[in-house]
């Protein structure tokens, strides 16, 4: 192919699907006792809360309406405002569209719900596990492998969790998520060594996305002034400075780690204390441990690069979007403020949009042509414009963007030069599956 022809994928290493009924319309029959209910709370109608037999599983995420998204991008300058049947997944074209819009190649799914344990009785939690990989696994069928996704698993069991990774891998997972911390123990501990088992035989990374599993934990470290920094982000990065002092880089030297939607401003910190803690061990932790122990972080639009890559170098870092949440990890437009990011190269831009996750989550491929056809001439104004409102009011910015722009344009004319678009505008309307 020649070069003017090659395009680097965009891949949004945390993008999130927000759970709805249709969930649990992939359980078995002999498994619908366990479907749980939405009920909606009687304080605040605005949230809902899901429940099993009186349990309380949890809430269905609040994504933002059009009000609050408006209010998000005034104050932070970050837009969060997604289609609902996108985020839900009820509709996977839209979601596709959108992508486009936002100039993404690949998503990587992550759960909404399982961010804290659902249910403590091991039946139930193993029944809710398999309802929502088979719906993920039925999401990637029809997402022309651009949505991969991370399984959930039953860490009440981990012997049961074995069969639903392995069901995860043929059906488009790229991942196996685990929380930090689960009730009275945390992920280092052996009790889930089979579970990094199965994952190192079939080559999947343990990707620990911000959550907490322990409800002790969760209820000690609540407050009004931390939030979610102190019951989510911490424990998170709590478990990254257990593993790297573990035994774990040993015991599974192929297993990849990813820690995600913390930021990765506080990776030189962890970094500098198991150096300084391991110092005179029989195991003393180098600088460039998160290469050596296949260890991956993503980062935020705003976090230092220079200062973190000084500790990380440049192979461990990818970034998302945390699509469907209107938090402070939330940031739509995350990948058109990267690519302007104006001290960044463009070699280090790829390797954290492209490069790294693909090493990291490893078959992260799709047809190009069925993107490009999708999106057409049309996608370069809504990036155009998408790049326009996540720099408005920043003349430095500003500058970038433009020279961003003057790139891509140009690129795009070289395509046109090499009758690559004016084939794909000639190509039959492509129509989604089923």
């Amino acid at each position: 192919m020649p070069s003017a022809l090659v395009k680097t994928d965009v891949i949004d290493a945390d993008a999130h699907v927000v759970e709805s009924e249709r969930v649990w319309d992939y359980l078995e029959a002999s498994e619908q006792k366990y479907r749980p209910t939405l009920m909606t709370s009687r304080e605040n109608p605005k949230r809902q809360n899901w429940f099993l037999d009186g349990e309380d599983l949890g809430f269905k995420f609040p994504s933002p309406d059009e009000k609050q998204s408006e209010e998000h991008l005034k104050r932070f300058g970050r837009e969060v405002a997604t289609p609902v049947k996108a985020r839900e997944l009820s509709d996977v074209t839209q979601r596709l569209q959108h992508m486009d819009e936002l100039g993404i190649d690949i998503q990587v799914l992550y759960n909404s719900l399982w961010l804290t344990p659902l249910t403590s009785r091991l039946d139930a939690e193993i029944a809710l596990c398999w309802s929502w990989n088979r719906w993920l696994a039925d999401v990637w069928r029809l997402g022309e492998n651009r949505l991969r996704w991370t399984c959930v698993v039953p860490t009440l069991s981990p012997k049961e969790a074995v069969p639903q990774i392995r069901f995860a891998k043929e059906h488009g997972a790229v991942g196996v998520c685990m929380r930090p911390f689960e009730r009275d123990r945390m992920m280092t501990d052996p009790y889930y060594y089979p579970i990094y088992d199965e994952a190192q035989r079939l080559d999947m990374p343990i990707t620990v996305h911000l959550a907490n599993g322990s409800p002790e934990l969760f209820k000690l470290l609540t407050n009004e002034a931390g939030g979610g920094f102190t019951t989510f982000r911490v424990p998170t990065v709590t478990a990254c400075y257990a593993l790297i002092m573990s035994e774990i880089p040993r015991v599974f030297p192929k297993l990849r780690w990813g820690f995600i939607e913390v930021s990765s401003q506080w990776v030189p910190w962890v970094i500098h204390e198991a150096m300084r803690r391991s110092l005179g061990s029989a195991r003393p932790i180098s600088k460039d441990c998160l290469r050596e122990y296949n260890i991956y972080v993503s980062t935020q639009t705003d976090d230092d690069f220079r200062y973190v890559i000084s500790y990380t170098g440049e192979e461990n870092l990818v970034i998302g979007t945390d699509y469907g949440h209107g938090d402070t990890s939330s940031e739509l437009n995350a990948i058109a403020r990267f690519q302007a990011l104006g001290d960044l190269s463009a070699e280090v831009k790829r390797k954290i949009l492209c490069d790294n996750p693909k090493r990291f989550l490893r078959d992260l491929s799709f047809s190009k042509r069925e993107s490009w056809h999708r999106g057409g001439l049309s996608s370069l104004k809504r990036q155009r414009e998408t790049a326009h409102r996540a720099h408005a009011g920043s003349r430095r910015a500003g500058a970038r963007y433009r020279r961003a722009i003057r790139s891509l344009l140009g690129r795009r004319r070289a395509e046109r030069q090499q009758g690559f678009l004016l084939r794909a505008a000639r190509a039959p309307p492509f129509r989604h599956p089923g």
